[in-house]
C-alpha cells in the first residue's frame, strides 16, 4: 500500500514527516513557502495518521517514506516522532540525503517527570474514555504561548484523528523496528529545540548534536514543541537558509 502524500513545486525534492501527534497538515504552513522557493516538496501521512489507515501486518515507516522516492536524494525534515523516523531515514540511506533538519525530535530517552506526568494524565483521561479531555491535554502540551487559537484549533484536529484511526482501546499496532546509528548520518544536520517544550526534547536535541557529524542545534526561546506551526514567519526563513545551504 502507498501511504497518502502530496507533492507541491518543482526543484530539489524535500521530505516532510510530521509527529505522532498530527498528521501531514501540520506542515500547511511551511509547504506555500518552500515550493515558492524552488523546491519539491513531499509530505506524507504515516500509517496510522491522516489519510494513511493502519495496515493489517507489521510496517516500518521509514521504508514505506523511502519508497516514495526511488534512489533519488531527497533533504528530509522530521517533528517530533517524525523527526526519529527522519533520523532512520538519514542513517541508513545516508547518501541519498544531503541535509537533514530535526525539530523538537523524539529519540530513546529517560522519561523527565514532566513526561512522566503528561503520559499519566494522558492514560487516565484515554482510560476513562473521555476523548475530548485528551485532545485538549496535547493541546496544551505540545503547543507553546506563540500559538493562537487557529494553531490550536488545527492540533486538536489532527489529534482527534490519530485518536480514531489508533483508537485507545485497540492493542498498539506493531512496527518492524530497524537499528540504526545517528553516527551515520552524512548530511548536513540541523537541530531545533523549543524553551517551552517538555526538556527531554531539548536534552535529546543536545545529544544527537554531540554524536551527528557537524550537526548544530539551534534552540529557540519563544517556542514550544511546534514551531513551524507556532512561527511560520521564522520557521520558514530558517528552513529556506538551510536547505539552500550548500
Amino acid at each position: 500500500m502507498t501511504i497518502a502524500h502530496d507533492v507541491t513545486g518543482h526543484g530539489p525534492d524535500v521530505l516532510m514527516i510530521h509527529s505522532t501527534a498530527t498528521d501531514r497538515r501540520m506542515w500547511d504552513p511551511q509547504i506555500p513557502a518552500l515550493a515558492e522557493a524552488g523546491f519539491r516538496v513531499t509530505r506524507a501521512d504515516m500509517r496510522g495518521f491522516g489519510d494513511s489507515p493502519l495496515p493489517g501486518t507489521p510496517w516500518n515507516d521509514a521504508d514505506d517514506l523511502a519508497e516514495l522516492f526511488g534512489d533519488g536524494p531527497v533533504a528530509v525534515i522530521g517533528s517530533s516522532g517524525g523527526g526519529y523516523v527522519a533520523l532512520e531515514f538519514a542513517a541508513r540511506w545516508p547518501a541519498r540525503v544531503p541535509a537533514l533538519v530535526l525539530l523538537c525530535a523524539a529519540f530513546p530517552w529517560p522519561k523527565s517527570p514532566e513526561r512522566k506526568a503528561f503520559a499519566e494524565r494522558e492514560d487516565a483521561l484515554l482510560d476513562a474514555g473521555d476523548l475530548d479531555a485528551a485532545v485538549e491535554l496535547n493541546v496544551d502540551t505540545w503547543l507553546g504561548p506563540a500559538a493562537g487559537d487557529e494553531q490550536r484549533a488545527a492540533v486538536r484536529v489532527m489529534q482527534r484523528r490519530v485518536f480514531e484511526l489508533q483508537p485507545p482501546d485497540q492493542p498498539e499496532p506493531e512496527q518492524i523496528e530497524i537499528a540504526f546509528d545517528p553516527a551515520a548520518i552524512t548530511a548536513r544536520t540541523l537541530l531545533i529545540s523549543g524553551a517551552h517544550d517538555l526538556p527531554d526534547f531539548r536534552d535529546i536535541a543536545d545529544h544527537l548534536a554531540g554524536i551527528i557529524p557537524g550537526a548544530r542545534h539551534t534552540a529557540l526561546d519563544w517556542a514550544g514543541h511546534f514551531p513551524g506551526l507556532e512561527r511560520p514567519d521564522v520557521i520558514n526563513p530558517l528552513l529556506i537558509a538551510f536547505l539552500r545551504n550548500p
